[in-house]
């Protein structure tokens, strides 16, 4: 028997992490307790998307455990061991807004529930591949002091930039504005990174741009492009928060990100980094990606705008992926930006 454990497994990531590796032949043990409700309300629970996980997938268990509870947590991995190969960590409170409301939460999920998985993974199954979504946030508003040039739709760098195909590893995490949830993000990162190097355990951080797909319960707190397109086909009013509505996002489908998890797994190496966006590949401002998604729906979107940006948001964001390029040849893209589009615009109708 080989066990893929999948924290936050009825979410974007992990519900599609469940479904492609129990393709692959793993059984799968899943960890949700449907924070995100909580976080965002019930509109964002993902209470459905167990229910489904549960109904579709072969020998699926799901453990509704909070990550902050050592004990529950070194229970589920005592009682399965060695049989777990891989562990898959995308549990988080993904929000900068939220975070600043309740630090003491967001710290606890985010950083001691990423501790407490480590621990219980080098206790119990010390072999087993440990895969963690971190997040471009760890990175602070750095990206902001680079040279950007304001075009008619979009903040842009110039194309002889070291960082125009994309920002790589290289950029330093220190002396910047993360936001509270940038900085227990950064914590859970140097913690992954620390178990590989420090106890030789195969982890790895993958520092994502925008992750989206289909199954996003996207709100206005968190899921750009599926709550955009959401209000689109609705008509829900939209707000754009700063920078002229030209700030700059990297996008990546779930599909493709956890088709990289697959990858790694297959040839692990401790205490990694990569950054993992959409890169030159799949890219929009706000603008760009208010036109994409009326021009897929024939609807206008209502929208208005907020001088204010978010404490801690980048102007401009695309993700280098060289790196992990180099380590995993054989990963390609499956999605760009419009497919990603097409595919959130055919869920919203239902």
């Amino acid at each position: 028997m080989s066990i893929a454990l999948v924290t936050g497994s009825a979410g974007l990531i992990g519900s599609e992490t469940c479904r492609s590796l129990s393709a692959k032949g793993l059984e799968i043990v899943g960890i949700d307790n449907d924070m995100r409700a909580h976080f965002f309300g019930a509109e964002a629970s993902t209470a459905p998307a167990r229910l489904r996980l549960e109904r579709e997938l072969p020998g699926y268990r799901h453990e509704a455990v909070d990550i902050r509870d050592a004990d529950a947590v070194n229970r589920i991995f005592k009682e399965f061991g060695a049989a777990i190969q891989v562990v898959v960590h995308t549990a988080a409170q993904p929000s900068h807004d939220w975070a600043a409301r309740s630090p003491i939460t967001d710290f606890g999920v985010n950083a001691l529930g990423t501790l407490n998985l480590l621990e219980a993974t080098r206790a119990s199954c010390p072999e087993a591949v440990f895969i963690f979504t971190s997040t471009n946030k760890v990175y602070g508003d750095t990206p902001n002091r680079l040279p950007l040039v304001e075009l008619e739709k979009r903040w842009e760098i110039a194309p002889e930039h070291p960082y125009y195909n994309g920002i790589d590893e290289t950029m330093s995490i220190d002396q910047t504005k993360h936001s509270l949830f940038g900085a227990s993000k950064v914590a859970a990162d140097v913690l992954v990174q620390e178990y590989g190097r420090y106890f030789g355990m195969k982890t790895a951080c993958f520092r994502g741009g925008c992750l989206t797909g289909p199954a996003h319960a996207g709100t206005e707190l968190h899921g750009f492009l599926a709550y955009l397109m959401k209000c689109t086909v609705t008509g829900k009013p939209y707000r754009v928060f700063g920078y002229k509505g030209k700030q700059v996002r990297d996008n990546i489908h779930s599909h493709d990100l956890v088709n990289a998890f697959w990858e790694f797994f297959q040839n692990p190496r401790p205490g990694e980094v990569y950054n993992m966006g959409g890169s030159r590949h799949s890219n929009c401002s706000m603008i760009e990606a208010i036109e994409a998604c009326e021009q897929i729906s024939g609807r206008k979107l209502e929208w208005t705008y907020v001088e204010d940006n978010r404490i801690g948001d980048h102007i401009w964001w695309i993700s280098g992926v060289r790196k992990f390029q180099s380590h995993f040849p054989g990963w390609k893209y499956q999605y760009n930006l419009h497919g990603i589009l097409e595919e959130i615009h055919a869920a919203c109708k239902g």
